[in-house]
C-alpha cells in the first residue's frame, strides 16, 4: 500500500497556545506501511520522530523526542501538501503545520480541500497561565 505522504525533506513550524510566534523546524521523514519515522531539528534542539499514519483517514500521530531531553506528542491530519494539528506535553500545548520540500505549506488554488488552521488545545483548569510559554530551549528533561 502506498503512502499518501512523500518521504524526504519536510519543514514547518509550531506555535505555543496563546502565542502566534512561529518556531520553525526542519525534518527528514519516512512513511512506510502505516509507520512514520524521522529526524529533525528546531529551536529547542535535535529530535527523532516515531509514529503512525492512517491511509484512509489521513490521521497522523507521532512522538517527537529531543535527544537526551523531553518528548512531545503530535496529532494531526493530512491535507494536500501538508499535515497540521496540535502538540502537547504536560502543562503546554499548541498547534503545528509541516509540509514536504521547499513549499510554503499553503494549499494551491487547484486543491479541492478547504483547510482551516487548527484550534489550539485549551489549557486544563488549575494549570497556571504564567503569561505564556517558556523561552525556547528552556525546557528540561521531564520525569520518565
Amino acid at each position: 500500500m502506498d503512502s499518501p505522504f512523500p518521504d524526504g525533506a519536510w519543514r514547518g513550524f509550531y506555535v505555543y497556545q496563546g502565542d502566534n510566534r512561529r518556531h520553525f523546524m526542519s525534518l527528514r521523514l519516512t512513511f512506510l506501511e502505516g509507520t512514520l519515522s524521522g529526524v529533525g531539528d528546531d529551536d529547542v534542539g535535535a529530535f527523532v520522530i516515531k509514529g503512525r499514519y492512517e491511509v484512509k483517514s489521513l490521521e497522523v500521530h507521532w512522538t517527537k523526542t529531543y535527544i537526551g531531553r523531553h518528548s512531545v506528542f503530535y496529532k494531526g491530519f493530512g491535507e494536500p501538501a501538508r499535515i497540521w494539528g496540535t502538540w502537547e506535553l504536560p502543562g503546554l500545548s499548541g498547534g503545528f503545520k509541516i509540509w514536504p520540500g521547499d513549499g510554503d505549506g499553503s494549499i494551491t488554488k487547484s486543491a479541492e480541500t478547504t483547510v482551516e488552521e487548527p484550534d489550539l488545545i485549551e489549557q486544563p483548569a488549575g494549570t497556571p497561565s504564567g503569561g505564556g510559554a517558556p523561552a525556547p530551549g528552556s525546557l528540561h528533561l521531564l520525569a520518565a
